[in-house]
């Protein structure tokens, strides 16, 4: 049996549906600084670790993070090639100069 893995466009939209969230930018940008447990990420952010598993599991099905168990505490960090995946699709954007008008219909 073949495991399905997540195609480009699943990943592109995953990664934008995660970073529309404001507690997720939060968490991205304390993971800027180094790598953070659970319990220093509420505690920063003030939210219950509830909450924070959530926002934690978009982040990671959409493989903007990285995690990793020590002991009885996970460990999260950024997962900097995705961020570059997102990156180069806007630049793709950004290198259309010139977009085609419709052709005419057919009436």
């Amino acid at each position: 049996m073949l495991t399905s893995s997540p195609t480009i466009p699943h990943l592109i939209a995953a990664g934008f549906h995660a970073l529309s969230d404001p507690l997720r930018i939060s968490v991205l940008e304390l993971l800027r600084q180094r790598e953070l447990c659970v319990c220093d990420l509420c505690e920063a952010l003030g939210v219950s670790q509830s909450k924070l598993s959530f926002h934690l599991k978009t982040l990671k099905e959409a493989g903007l993070v990285h995690s990793r168990q020590e002991g009885r505490w996970i460990y999260y960090s950024l997962n900097l090639p995705q961020f570059s995946v997102l990156e180069a699709y806007l630049a793709d954007f950004s290198h259309n100069r010139v977009i085609l008008s419709a052709r005419s219909c057919c009436d």
